[in-house]
């Protein structure tokens, strides 16, 4: 057998590669004692009961669009709020800082799980109410995948990933698969579709095909090991993976099993289209985006940089992420780290000695059904098409300007 040590004249070759990418004078050479921290945290009961992150650490949601209306308003509605990518590391996404999706605004909910219930009825054979102690019952799943506002898009207006990105996240999800609830109440041959719905003012809904219901939706109660947070559906949404963020209906307290698609509330942007070619366009097509260097971030001059992104596909997993150093000329293939999931973000990183001089950045995804993430002119050129879905999965360029700063490339 082979050893499994690492080789070490390859790794101080590869570490003296690496030094000499690196800008003069970035790295201080190892001289004398490091310094000490100059004060210290004082335990407190509330450390101890929860914990919270350091003060040096400042990354915070913002409303989105930020030249739309605040959030929350007046009234103490909250609408859009956008998950600050460009700080982010791995493929999850803090519970506390996942994005929140409420095209009409919403009050949250205060909902005691013990007084919750989810009822499932319409075309089965014995209609059911489970409280949240009888979902956990039942034999349960975790799961990382991700959710996007199918308005997640970038325009000449954002200038930062935050703004242009930001209404995705990607969080490990804990609950029971919709599919054991439908057989426990026995699915009708007839009910070929359920209408989700949740606690809400507006009762918004959702219309899902049965076989993307019995095949991998999640009736989630955990978030990222704890609870789901209350922006985020507490005490249960229902996880629709891959498809359109609006269709996650949040509280969810009820599925009915109908036997056609029903035009609901939350389908005012499908209206236009057939219902059943709408029901079936919900599908987020392969995306990725780069995270760093990334619109609004200063690069303190030439030199080695490892340029990181996201990327992921309603489709499944991601098969394949692409970085262009050169405004798209050339395309080499990006490190994918760690496990790519199905419908999750996956991390994907780039080694890259910049020069200097002025350059364009892209990435672009190709997925496990071999869908490639497109260009903004056949993007453009699809939503000229009758009947299209208006999600926005183009390729998105940020632009290195001669003094290191970033810039939104699209014009």
């Amino acid at each position: 057998m082979g050893s499994t040590r690492p080789d070490r004249r390859r790794f101080l070759k590869g570490g003296a590669a690496l030094a000499s990418g690196l800008t003069v004078g970035a790295v201080e050479p190892a001289l004398g004692q490091l310094p000490e921290p100059s004060t210290f945290i004082k335990g407190s009961d509330e450390m101890v009961a929860y914990g919270e992150r350091s003060r040096f650490v400042t990354s915070v949601r913002i409303a989105h669009p930020p030249d739309n209306r605040p959030s929350p308003d007046e009234f103490g509605l909250v609408f859009h709020v956008a998950s600050p990518l460009q700080d982010s590391v791995g493929m999850i996404t803090p519970s506390s800082l996942h994005f929140v999706g409420t095209t009409r605004g919403s009050f949250v909910p205060e909902i005691d799980p013990r007084e919750h219930r989810l009822m499932i009825h319409g075309l089965v054979d014995r209609p059911l109410t489970f409280t949240m102690e009888d979902l956990r019952r039942l034999p349960s799943v975790t799961r990382p995948h991700f959710i996007e506002c199918a308005g997640n898009r970038s325009s000449p207006r954002h200038t930062t990933v935050q703004e242009t990105h930001g209404m995705t996240s990607c969080a490990e999800w804990t609950g029971v698969l919709l599919s054991t609830l439908l057989k426990e109440t026995g699915v009708k041959d007839a009910g070929k579709w359920i209408v989700a719905e949740g606690v809400e003012e507006v009762k918004g809904a959702s219309s899902i095909p049965m076989e993307k219901a019995m095949d991998d939706c999640l009736v989630a109660y955990g978030m990222n090991g704890e609870a789901v947070r209350p922006q985020n559906g507490f005490p249960l949404r229902l996880l629709v993976p891959g498809f359109e963020g609006i269709f996650n209906s949040k509280y969810l307290r009820r599925v009915k099993v109908v036997d056609r698609y029903y035009m609901t509330y939350n389908d005012y942007g499908h209206l236009n289209r057939e219902p059943e070619r709408a029901a079936l366009g919900y599908q987020i097509g392969p995306k990725s985006v780069i995270t760093f260097p990334s619109a609004g971030q200063q690069l303190p001059g030439r030199g080695f940089y490892e340029i990181s992104g996201l990327a992921w596909s309603g489709g499944g997993a991601v098969g394949k992420v692409e970085v262009s150093t050169d405004g798209g000329r050339r395309w080499m293939d990006a490190e994918i780290q760690g496990t790519a999931h199905r419908m999750a973000h996956t991390r994907f990183r780039y080694q890259w000695n910049w020069d200097g001089q002025q350059t364009e950045l892209l990435s672009r995804c190709t997925d496990e059904l071999g869908q490639v993430q497109p260009t903004r002119a056949q993007v453009a050129e699809f939503f000229n098409a009758p009947g299209v879905p208006g999600q926005d999965n183009s390729i998105q360029p940020w632009r290195i300007a001669s003094d290191g700063s970033v810039h939104n490339a699209i014009t």
